[in-house]
């Protein structure tokens, strides 16, 4: 289906997708709204496509803002239907549970105890975590409160390759499943993403690449060792709007100087994202290069504004 709206006697209709992108929630998020929890009714086509109404667009993002606050996903339905609750959300944005909401959950504690099952490599344990967060809240909310935390107090574990290399085992098959049906509902805007040459940390591409995809954008995942020349030919082959490296702490001296050759030779923008560009700010502050924010949502923006 084409991603416009199509007008209906009660206004536009949106494609799933498109309230994907809308909304930052995937659409196998939606789809289970509706089926499991009838959080949401939106409209078909007569080829049974779903379309959502502006209306629909306004409660997928109430219920982002209940599930926020650390309200069950089974408990947002009667919440959503009770008398006021529009007047109650409206003057309150939407925070991220902190340890003093006691209706909440407290994101703090999830990666303490996902990073204490790591520790014991408890596969069995973290995928109960892994799947209670995601059956309960938005990807996006999983992602930036959990996973990324997590990721980064793994990867800053200085010589402990073990945690993280099984950690990247870990995510691996699942966020890449994410993705896979991400990509099945969005053709573009098509991103190419792949670590820096050299870079052995696949943590932080793996995320990207899922709240990349959430965030609805096509994503080409490169989760190998490359060379610059192979980037170029990919880019072109995959048919790239733009190309995403990621990055850790540590970096061969001549990093820069090899950014800005490859760089220079893409035909499309590049961005650089993960822990590398907080410490090689100032050196990596040149022409052709945009460095991406720490906080994926705004990261996610800036892709954005590249491609439209």
């Amino acid at each position: 289906m084409s991603d416009n709206p199509v007008t209906s006697a009660g206004g536009p209709l949106y494609p799933i997708r498109e309230v994907s992108r809308l909304t930052g929630v995937n659409s196998v998020t939606l789809r289970a709204w509706e089926r499991r929890y009838g959080l949401i009714q939106p409209r078909r086509t007569p080829k049974g496509h779903r379309l959502y109404a502006r209306d629909d667009i306004e409660r997928v993002e109430r219920i982002v803002q209940w599930l926020n606050r650390g309200v069950p996903v089974s408990q947002v339905g009667d919440l959503l239907d009770g008398d006021g609750v529009q007047e109650e959300l409206e003057p309150t944005p939407p925070v991220t549970p902190a340890t003093d909401n006691p209706a909440g959950i407290d994101w703090h504690d999830q990666v303490t105890d996902a990073c204490a099952l790591i520790e014991r490599f408890d596969e069995k344990g973290l995928d109960q975590l892994y799947t209670h967060l995601f059956g309960r809240y938005p990807t996006l909310t999983v992602l930036e409160n959990v996973w990324k935390p997590v990721a980064d107090h793994v990867s800053q574990q200085g010589d402990d390759d073990v945690s993280r290399l099984f950690l990247e085992s870990f995510l691996r098959t699942r966020l890449a499943l994410r993705l896979y049906y991400s990509n099945l509902d969005v053709s573009t805007p098509r991103l190419l993403l792949a670590r820096l040459p050299e870079e052995k940390d696949s943590l932080h591409l793996l995320l990207a690449a899922t709240h990349l995809g959430a965030s609805g954008f096509h994503v080409s995942l490169i989760d190998n060792a490359t060379t610059d020349n192979v980037l170029i030919g990919l880019t072109q082959r995959c048919r790239a709007d733009v190309v995403i490296l990621t990055g850790g702490e540590q970096q061969p001296a001549d990093m820069v100087d090899r950014l800005k050759e490859l760089t220079a030779a893409m035909h499309v923008p590049v961005c650089l994202s993960g822990p590398v560009t907080r410490l090689h700010r100032k050196a990596l502050s040149f022409g052709g290069l945009t460095l991406l924010d720490d906080n994926p949502g705004h990261g996610a923006r800036t892709v954005r504004q590249l491609v439209d």
